[in-house]
């Protein structure tokens, strides 16, 4: 005759199982948890990405450095250029005047022909006189196409109001046909390079 089981068995036997069940979602929820949890990377790898950030930042500033210097260089390259040419010009320019006055002197336009004349072609019957003043003339307008090329060019305020910042006044006269303050004579003719005035233009003034 089978025995019985004894009395409280099944429940001994449904409280393993449910301790199994307990311990089963226990490892459940503890693997959740690690897999949300960041992950430590090994010493040497962590090692290596922080020097892999040092060298990043290194390369970086390393750039914004070499690209300021090359903006730098460039400024002060163009601003060399400049002042080089604005040296020259200033050099030149009396040399040009002492021209214009040759050419006054000798009654001659600046285009080379005499003054009240119409243009022609020198000839055998050109006087030795007339074709040195050519010369100067023809000199005169190499120099000033060469100015020009570099961006320096003359400006005659004859007739404008006088202006402190691009003239310089050498004298005044009295004027009854005209208001006080304007030019009335251009002795030099003033030079700019690139809106910068290199020497005032010097003039006579209305009182």
């Amino acid at each position: 005759m089978a025995k019985k089981p004894p009395a409280g068995k099944p429940e001994r036997e449904e409280t393993e199982a449910q301790r199994e069940q307990r311990k089963a979602e226990e490892l459940l929820e503890r693997d959740h948890q690690n897999q949300r949890r960041p992950q430590t990377p090994p010493p040497d790898l962590a090692e290596a990405v922080r020097e892999r950030d040092e060298y990043l930042d290194l390369a970086q500033r390393t750039k914004a450095d070499f690209e300021n210097y090359r903006k730098r260089v460039a400024k002060e390259t163009a601003e060399a250029l400049v002042r080089g040419k604005a040296e020259l010009a200033r050099g030149l320019i009396p040399v040009v005047d002492n021209l214009e006055r040759a050419l006054r002197a000798a009654g001659v336009e600046e285009s080379g022909e005499p003054s009240g004349t119409s243009p022609e072609a020198p000839s055998e019957e050109v006087s030795a006189h007339e074709a040195l003043a050519r010369g100067v003339a023809l000199v005169h307008q190499e120099l000033r196409g060469t100015l020009e090329g570099a961006g320096v060019e003359a400006y005659d305020p004859a007739g404008e109001r006088f202006d402190p910042e691009t003239c310089e006044a050498l004298a005044t006269r009295p004027a009854e046909d005209s208001d006080s303050g304007l030019v009335l004579e251009t002795v030099e003719k003033g030079y700019r390079l690139d809106g910068q005035v290199l020497r005032p233009a010097r003039v006579v003034v209305s009182e």
